[in-house]
Formats: structure tokens, sequence, C-alpha cells
């Protein structure tokens, strides 16, 4: 058995004041993100994003944020595949962002609903054209035999094609996730983090402090 009993990480950053906060997490969040695209260039928009199945089984992966505004935070998959299967089992989720260089993570849950489908035509139509080809003959989290087959498929696609426009796949659709609840987490030295949580309700977001 591998042991990393002695594998630890000094926090240093200044902490998060209450003081500090802004009201509406939706701002909190924006103002952390604008930081985080400086901080981690090529990672900024990754979360990880947790699911249930309904024999209670979690799952998560890394899927990659691709907008949020007050109704909530968007991303795009296909829905044959396993995360797609358990949010149309059960549409509650999480996700969580962690930034290492700011030595933050954000914890976000509730509950998710699907994209319009002219959102999800208009972002399908914005990506490279070799994504659009691969999420179309991907059937994705299916056994296949090899990635040879993967790669017939998509070269097939492109020359039934050609050079016009490729079709979404109706299954290839967007997931929004309306929040319920937000974390902020801050390292602070000595392990004595900063956590503040807010929760709707009826009268607005309640803000708490958490125990490290």
């Amino acid at each position: 058995m591998s042991d990393y009993q002695d594998y630890r990480r000094e926090y240093e950053a200044q902490g998060l004041r209450r003081a500090a906060l802004a009201k509406d997490p939706f701002e909190q969040f924006a103002s952390w993100m604008k930081e985080a695209e400086v901080a981690c260039p090529q990672d900024a928009t990754s979360m990880t994003l947790a699911t249930v199945d309904m024999d209670g089984r979690p799952a998560a992966r890394i899927v990659l944020l691709k907008g949020f505004d007050q109704q909530g935070l968007v991303w795009y998959t296909d829905s044959r595949s396993n995360k797609g299967q358990q949010l149309a089992q059960n549409p509650q989720a999480a996700l969580l962002f962690y930034w290492p260089p700011l030595e933050r993570q954000v914890r976000i849950t509730g509950t998710v609903e699907a994209v319009p489908e002219d959102t999800v035509d208009a972002y399908f139509l914005s990506r490279p054209r070799a994504s659009q080809l691969s999420a179309a003959a991907s059937p994705q989290s299916r056994v296949v035999a090899g990635r040879a087959e993967l790669e017939l498929r998509v070269v097939e696609l492109e020359q039934q094609v050609g050079e016009g426009i490729i079709a979404r796949p109706g299954a290839w659709i967007g997931y929004r996730l309306c929040p319920d609840s937000f974390e902020f987490w801050q390292g602070r030295p000595s392990r004595l983090h900063d956590r503040f949580r807010y929760q709707a309700s009826e009268s607005g977001w309640v803000i708490d402090r958490l125990a490290p």
C-alpha cells in the first residue's frame, strides 16, 4: 500500500473576509473567474461535474463551462452519455472549480435543465469543424472495438457532408445548472481555511461562514 501521510503543501493566501464578499454569489463567482482566467488560462473553465444515478451511485468527470449568467452555468455534451442518462434520471448535480495557483475552490449545487435548442445550435456551429465532426460521429460512452472505428466514423461522415454544414446530432444538447447553493473556499496557512456558503432562500441569498 502506498503511503502519502507525509505528502502535504502549505497554503499561503491572505484569506477571504466576509466584508469583501459580494452579496450576490454570481457576482462573487464572476470576480473569481476573472482572476482564474489570468492565473489558470488553460484550465479556468474546467469543472468537475458530479451526478447520481437511480441507484444512488455517484459519478464525477471534468467538463468545460461554456457560459453563465443569473440563470445558471452552462455546458454541452451528448445526452446519451452516462452523465446525460444520469441527469435524465435525477436532474440534480454539483459542480466544483479548483484553481491551484489561487488556492481556491468553488462548489455549486442545484437543479439541471436543458438549454434551448436555438442556443445549442448556435454554439454547435461556432465550434471548430473537427470538433463538430467528432461530436456527430462519436456514440459517446458506448463500447467501441477500437480507436480505428471512431476514426473511420469521422472519415465517413466527413465524406458524406463534404463542404456542407454538419448537422448537430439531436442527442448533443446543452445543460444548465440552476444553483441553490455556492461555497467559496480560500486556502489559508495551517489549514485554517476560509469557507463561505451562499444558500438560496425566499428572501434572497443567505451567507454563512463554515468551519474548515
